[in-house]
């Protein structure tokens, strides 16, 4: 190899392996030794089938793009090591130019894949859900005042064990009533008022609120890249979605504990979506905290409607953050497990001449 090709060999982020005439391994670049869990040095001269294990017969697929010296894809495979579970990834095979009986294999993971379509999806789910409650919650509201003023009546005249029923009766009609508002709350969010955007003074706003309100009792600390560029946001939007993550997190820390507010550049994040427009998202922002972790049963749908951790929680805080992030044109993902969850929210640059 030359030495730029050597270096792009080494910085590809998808695991590669380059296969021999008779499937051995001949070379893997640092992504796949990481994926395998094992040094280039342990894997070369092995035959693939030692050391990878797929859920498909590969060895007609090697043939092919050996004789056709054209590439093929293959996906949906498992593809574990037998140290692992399988991870489902679509296999990319390809002829080497220079070497016709060498093949070049690719393994892209299918998790980033399947985030990124949970998150894009989340805004559709969302509005299905929430325009059907929206309208009930409209229609419930009302009678739920009568009942709350008869209860208050009758408590006038009340007294001892009565007037601790009446009083549950209005505490428990108020409580829904607000559970009500919240729904009807993020039917109505406005369209995004988007224009450059100060990334990390709208991250002070937040955790300065936090700190004096909710999370009173954490530590919050930020590791913030100075030079960031500015996004394109609706920056009380923006607030809105950071207090929902900071709060999230304090309430999953009831005896305190470390929040972090996290920034950084990636410039290789793209996102295609479900209509075929895409674009870079390079922005990175992630709120880190060192509590219990979601639960497994519900972490793939945390940005579901009426999907929440809480014993009392409505679902509907996540929900709203996955749709003001969705019309920003950003994604959000967590990754969580004990004692570490992280949500991620990826966003765009401004535009240089300040129009979308």
């Amino acid at each position: 190899m030359t030495a730029w090709t050597s270096s792009l060999w080494t910085s590809l982020p998808i695991p590669a392996l380059i296969l021999d005439v008779h499937d051995c391994i001949g070379d893997v670049n640092p992504a796949a030794e990481q994926f395998l869990n094992a040094s280039r040095k342990g894997l070369h001269g092995y035959p693939v089938w030692d050391k990878v294990f797929v859920d498909a017969p590969l060895e007609t697929a090697f043939a092919r793009v050996r004789e056709g010296q054209a590439p093929l894809f293959v996906n949906t495979v498992e593809v574990g090591t037998g140290n692992k579970k399988p991870v489902t990834c679509d296999v990319q095979i390809a002829p080497l130019s220079d070497k016709p009986d060498h093949v070049l294999v690719l393994l892209e993971s299918r998790e980033l894949a399947g985030r990124l379509d949970r998150a894009m999806s989340s805004k559709s789910a969302a509005k299905s859900a929430i325009g059907m409650a929206e309208m009930l919650a409209h229609e419930i509201k009302n009678p739920l005042a009568g009942i709350t003023g008869a209860a208050q009546l009758i408590s006038m005249n009340a007294s001892g064990e009565d007037r601790e029923l009446t009083d549950l009766i209005v505490g428990e009609t108020r409580r829904i009533v607000k559970l009500l508002d919240q729904v009807e709350e993020f039917g109505n969010v406005r369209p995004p008022d988007r224009r450059a955007v100060n990334i990390h003074d709208v991250l002070d706003r937040a955790r300065k609120s936090a700190m004096v309100g909710f999370a009173a009792h954490m530590q919050i600390e930020y590791d913030y890249d100075p030079s960031l560029p500015l996004t394109w946001a609706d920056p009380d939007q923006l607030q809105q979605v950071f207090l929902n993550l900071l709060k999230n997190a304090a309430q999953a820390c009831k005896s305190g504990g470390t929040l972090t507010l996290h920034s950084f550049y990636e410039p290789g994040l793209k996102v295609r979506r479900r209509d075929g427009s895409g674009g870079a998202l390079p922005l990175q922002i992630e709120i880190i905290d060192d509590g219990p972790g979601l639960s497994q049963a519900i972490a793939a749908d945390i940005f579901e409607p009426f999907v929440s951790g809480r014993e009392n929680g409505t679902g509907l805080g996540l929900a709203l953050v996955s749709k003001i992030i969705a019309d920003h044109e950003g994604w959000i993902a967590v990754d969580s497990v004990p004692g570490r969850t992280v949500f991620r929210i990826s966003l765009p640059v401004a535009p240089k001449d300040g129009a979308p």
